[in-house]
């Protein structure tokens, strides 16, 4: 049916013996060959997923101004308008031509009085929320925090996929750096060359990406031909980030993926950036070298590469490197 693995969680989720060996497997395999792979029987409710889409059509109905004045802020959150970003983590595309998108962001929500907050730490800072929009908060908070329970319930089968203790990505994730964003894909024309979404890689450790119903999104694996990502009913759509291509020596792959809304309508979207905390250094596994694989890369704070990847994309200048922190 697809070349993207399906994984089934229910065996996991229910602790049947020997589930956790199993799918370790599965989703080592999906991650060394493809770069993405669905889950199904998550335990997230679908009631929970249709309001935050219906929240996301909300949001970006309200007049432009309304949503200008919640304009990006320097911790990657509020609001980029259509255009308002350019997909400049890609080695196969050039993307000079800015997205055809907009999109709100949050990041975990603190109070006005929380440490980091008033010490203005990169990335951990207060949200933008729309006046007007009952429950738009209240909404998303429950979405953040329910598939972080379940992002925290997959951290042992990474780990085990990669030979380690069970425990081992528990304290870079003990309050994991985490983004949801409300995408909106308007039915406006194309440039030659030009997407919803330009062919790009994640910056982080895992994406997770609830079931849209309009298709647009396709993924490219390394040395293969674009395929399109088949809908699945019920399932989220899983990929790694640079972060953990980093962190395991190349070898989980980060894949390049691209949206383009042909469809005649309003599409939106709702990824799930889940992310070690900022100040975590990652630094290649001790399963991911060896006399004859040294490391790739210098181990370089997280915070620091989201730094890099975040201003790359939305805020780059001419003169910005064009490359990560080494």
């Amino acid at each position: 049916m697809t070349a993207i693995p399906v994984l089934d969680l229910a065996p996991y989720l229910a602790d049947r013996n020997g589930a956790l060996e199993d799918l370790a497997a599965a989703l080592r395999d999906a991650l060394e060959r493809v770069g993405f792979f669905f889950i199904l029987n998550h335990g997230v409710p679908q009631a929970l997923i249709d309001r935050v889409f219906a929240e996301a059509a909300r949001f970006h109905a309200l007049p432009l101004e309304e949503k200008l004045a919640l304009r990006m802020s320097r911790h990657n959150t509020g609001y980029v308008p259509l255009g308002g970003g350019a997909s400049r983590a890609s080695a196969i595309a050039d993307a000079a031509k800015p997205n055809l998108n907009e999109a709100f962001f949050m990041k975990r929500d603190r109070p006005s009085d929380h440490p980091d907050v008033l010490a203005d730490i990169p990335f951990r800072g207060l949200n933008q929320w729309p006046d007007g929009l009952p429950g738009y908060r209240e909404t998303l908070v429950e979405y953040f925090d329910t598939l972080e329970t379940l992002g925290k319930r997959l951290l042992p089968v990474y780990a085990t996929a990669l030979d380690l203790p069970r425990d081992f990505f528990a304290e870079a994730f003990d309050e994991p750096q985490i983004t949801l964003r409300l995408s909106h894909y308007p039915p406006v024309d194309h440039e030659a060359d030009q997407f919803g979404l330009a062919p790009h890689t994640d910056a982080g450790f895992m994406t997770m990406l609830a079931q849209n119903e309009l298709p647009g999104l396709a993924i490219r694996p390394a040395g293969g031909d674009w395929i399109d990502a088949p809908m699945i009913p019920g399932s989220f759509l899983v990929n790694a980030g640079d972060t953990l291509k980093r962190w395991t020596n190349d070898r989980f792959l980060s894949t390049e993926h691209r949206v383009l809304n042909a469809t005649g309508r309003a599409r939106y979207a709702i990824p799930y950036f889940f992310d070690p905390r900022t100040d975590y250094v990652i630094e290649c596994l001790p399963t991911c070298q060896g006399p004859d694989n040294p490391p790739r890369y210098k181990p370089v704070a997280y915070g620091d590469y989201l730094t890099w990847f975040m201003t790359r994309n939305y805020r780059a200048g001419p003169n910005d490197p064009a490359v990560p922190p080494p």
